[in-house]
């Protein structure tokens, strides 16, 4: 009882009237990338084009108290819209590429340890090649080995036959 006695008694600060949510920059940054990957298919476009063709056929051809955006007025509702959808579209395609360009470098960074190492790899394995090649220089052929023995029978046969011949009685 005396815990909540002493939280009802401790003022709680500034409470605003209106909490904006939290969006990490994460979530921004991947919404806005859905923004522009939508934005710049053909299936918008296509779409955009019917929406601003229904509407201003519908707002010339309709009977004036059915216009809710009047030819009179130059479409300004129209005009306001598509303001608004550019004035938000330009800075979420920004957010976009420059994540995009993020990406792009740590990347690039990663193919260029990759290169980095392959190239580390490639110079080792040369070095183990050129050990290979010359240690094989100094292996013995099978050729070699065999006039080796032959030679060293040879004088092996030399030594063991009698120098002198016997004389004949």
């Amino acid at each position: 009882m005396a815990r909540n006695q002493s939280q009802l008694e401790r003022p709680l600060g500034r409470r605003s009237a209106f909490r904006l949510p939290y969006l990490s920059q994460e979530t921004v940054g991947r919404i806005s990338e859905r923004f522009a990957r939508a934005m710049g298919t053909g299936a918008f476009l296509i779409a955009m084009t019917i929406v601003v063709a229904v509407w201003l056929t519908w707002n010339t051809i309709a009977p004036v108290s059915a216009q809710f955006d009047p030819r009179a007025l130059n479409f300004t509702l129209l005009t306001l819209i598509l303001s608004l959808q550019a004035s938000y579209a330009a800075p979420l395609i920004l957010l976009a590429q420059n994540r995009q360009d993020d990406r792009d470098r740590v990347k690039f960074e990663q193919d260029r340890q990759r290169a980095e190492q392959n190239l580390a790899d490639t110079e080792y394995l040369a070095r183990e090649v050129a050990a290979l090649r010359l240690a094989l220089e100094e292996v013995a052929t099978k050729d070699q080995v065999r006039d080796e023995i032959r030679s060293a029978l040879a004088d092996l046969i030399e030594e063991i036959k009698p120098t002198s011949k016997p004389k004949k009685k």
